[in-house]
């Protein structure tokens, strides 16, 4: 008898699956190729999403997802499997030419959303839905209008766009999709459809698209979304505008990707900001990084070993799941009220490994590159002229043939941690310094950096270089081979001209400080300005120079030098640089002082605004033991309304022998 309720229960639970349009799956439990550590405190409604935006374009251009074990699959099911709970898709108006050729990218429009969260669905993956309220690409970059809104009123653009929203809900609510959140536009710093002012782009447009949002699917969360928290005040500067003008919204969320966007920590202590001033929710909506620096469809990635970036994690399998890590980590222990994160477009993989002009075929054909030449007739400017394949195959989870990378575990496997051998990933490159009169000395070890992201010390050995060949090519930066534990490691050998001055540029004071940090002023006669000045337009060199300044005539005469300490026996040259103007008449000179006094000097003269005058002594011998100062001497009787000037850029450099 019990085995009949057991088996009717079966039934039971089956049928409800199915009427659900839901199927099970079993979620990954181990990895034996990359290190997870346990991160606390995820919430069991901690949002794990994958932006997939560009998968029917891909599918369609005949690329194919695999699982775990090999086998051919759905690749709903492996993300499922993998930990994801929400898949975020781009919503585009029209993205299609008058032809009806696809712009690219996916070619994400309403239809294209719906096909992929009618797949969600079917593994119980919730949605969000992100309406960009473009025809194309909306980032801080730009924010195009839609074509059919290009002649509106602001007025007549705020009805279009409820209607627009409004539409393409209901039309994903008939097919009963569970639509988590939805965006009010996509990294809409300051612009949004074409508006710039912000009364326009929150009053009319966002105010009417959540409100259309609240009519269709009231429980559903509405999120505002932004780029470039490492910009000071810039998120409280948003977040106070949405406030002035009330409007609904419950998530403030953030772009974030390692490589652009400033510390975790700054970003946490940002939102937390906002959270705490504001009682609103935030998200993580937008991070990805690379797993390798090697392109696998012919077309450039925007990630790759000479991109100049940020790069704390090596571009590796596991540099990939830690840099990630770090950042559910930070999402669910560091940010208030945080909902969790969202990988994006994590597979956004190669349509092909042939050629590029095979690829090409497919990218124009199917929308599955990230611009086709077809959008050229919307966005002329970028997409029209650089438009390609896919930017970030190198950021994805899957190979450039489908099949996953164990870090895509890391979504199921951080809640409980993943431990495994630890071993060296890469080797961190090394970076030194050598002045070009003295012998090049490579490090004796460079710091491996492990499966969970620590730092060991190895040793090292260096490929052969021509010493005399990096020291006659003058300033110059080499980059060496060597190898460490069996990996590749790399020196970036800097040849320079070593200045022996310290804050030769006075770069280390703040404003108006009237003694530079390192310097001594001898002040003969009372100026009126003696003070370090941050003006960058003034400055020869970084932000801040010297300044000084009198309205009294024959009142500007000072010395103002430095001490150096402990510099070796050898041949030097001294330099400083001077402008200025209204000196009238004036004794200006660079001096090199042995046991306070001037054995050697430059004059110098002041003429016009920025043009700079330097004095250069280019050569004198230094026994290692007197007591050395370099500096200037200026004495302006004054014209007009007084004289001024800029001193910058002190330099003590060897001279060879």
């Amino acid at each position: 008898m019990k085995k009949h309720y057991i088996i009717a229960a079966m039934i039971f639970l089956s049928a409800v699956l199915c009427a659900c349009g839901k199927t099970k799956v079993d979620k990954v439990t181990s990895s034996k190729e990359v290190f997870i550590p346990r991160i606390e405190n995820i919430k069991d409604d901690f949002i794990m999403g994958m932006d997939l935006s560009s998968i029917i374009s891909l599918e369609n251009s005949g690329v194919n997802f695999y699982n775990y074990e090999g086998e051919k699959d759905d690749i709903f099911k492996v993300l499922a499997q993998s930990g994801i709970s929400h898949i975020r898709v781009r919503v585009w108006n029209d993205p299609y030419d008058d032809q009806g050729h696809g712009y690219g990218g996916g070619n994400c429009d309403i239809q294209t959303a719906l096909k992929i969260a009618k797949r969600a669905k079917e593994y119980g993956l919730k949605m969000i839905i992100d309406f960009h309220y473009s025809d194309f690409w909306a980032d801080p970059g730009k924010q195009m209008c839609p074509k059919s809104w290009k002649n509106f009123t602001i007025e007549e653009k705020a009805e279009a766009l409820y209607n627009y929203t409004k539409e393409s809900l209901e039309l994903l609510k008939k097919e009963k999709i569970d639509i988590a959140m939805v965006q009010l536009g996509n990294e809409t710093n300051g612009a949004l459809a074409g508006e710039k002012v912000w009364m326009n782009i929150v009053y009319h447009l966002m105010v009417n698209g959540a409100k259309a949002i609240r009519e269709v699917y009231p429980k559903a969360l509405i999120a505002v979304h932004f780029a470039n928290p490492e910009k000071e005040g810039a998120y409280l500067d948003y977040a106070k505008k949405l406030a002035y003008y009330d409007l609904d919204y419950d998530v403030f969320a953030s772009s974030y990707y390692p490589y652009w966007h400033g510390s975790l920590e700054n970003l946490a202590n940002v939102l937390n900001t906002i959270a705490d001033t504001y009682d609103k929710k935030t998200m993580i909506i937008e991070t990805s990084y690379a797993y390798t620096a090697e392109d696998s469809d012919f077309s450039a990635n925007t990630i790759s070993e000479t991109s100049a970036v940020t790069k704390n994690y090596p571009y590796s399998i596991q540099g990939q799941t830690n840099a990630i890590c770090d950042v559910i980590d930070t999402a669910a222990n560091r940010i208030n009220n945080c909902l969790g994160i969202c990988y994006w477009e994590g597979a956004w993989i190669s349509v092909g490994t042939s050629s590029l002009a095979e690829n090409q075929k497919l990218w124009e054909e199917y929308g599955s590159g990230w611009a086709s030449s077809y959008a050229k007739a919307y966005d002329p400017d970028d997409a029209g002229k650089y438009y390609g394949g896919s930017a970030v195959d190198n950021q994805a989870f899957f190979t450039p043939d489908g099949h996953p990378l164990e870090s895509l575990k890391l979504f199921e496997l951080c809640k409980k941690g993943n431990e495994i051998p630890l071993k060296a990933e890469s080797i961190e490159d090394s970076h030194i310094e050598i002045d070009l009169n003295e012998n090049i000395i490579l490090p004796e070890k460079v710091k491996a950096i492990m499966s969970d992201n620590s730092k060991q010390e190895v040793a090292v050995s260096w490929d052969d270089f021509d010493e005399q060949e990096m020291k006659s090519n003058g300033v110059k930066t080499y980059k060496l081979h060597g190898f460490a534990d069996g990996k590749d490691a790399y020196c970036y050998v800097s040849m320079i001209e070593f200045n022996f001055l310290n804050n030769y540029s006075f770069e280390e004071d703040d404003n108006k400080t009237a003694v530079p940090t390192g310097w001594n002023l001898n002040r003969i006669k009372e100026s009126n300005e003696l003070y370090v000045e941050e003006k960058q337009t003034d400055s020869l060199n970084g932000n801040r120079h010297y300044h000084f300044w009198s309205k009294n005539p024959d009142s500007i005469e000072f010395e103002l030098e430095q001490k150096v300490e402990n510099l070796s026996a050898g041949k030097y040259k001294f330099a400083i640089s001077i402008m200025g103007g209204d000196a009238g008449r004036q004794e200006i000179y660079a001096y090199v002082k042995l046991n306070d006094q001037i054995i050697a000097k430059k004059e110098m003269k002041i003429s016009t605004y920025n043009n700079w005058d330097q004095g250069l002594i280019d050569a004198f011998d230094y026994n290692g033991n007197d007591e050395l100062k370099v500096g200037i001497y200026v004495k302006c009787s004054g014209e007009g309304n007084g004289a001024w000037g800029k001193i910058d850029n002190a330099l003590l450099n060897k001279v060879g022998e």
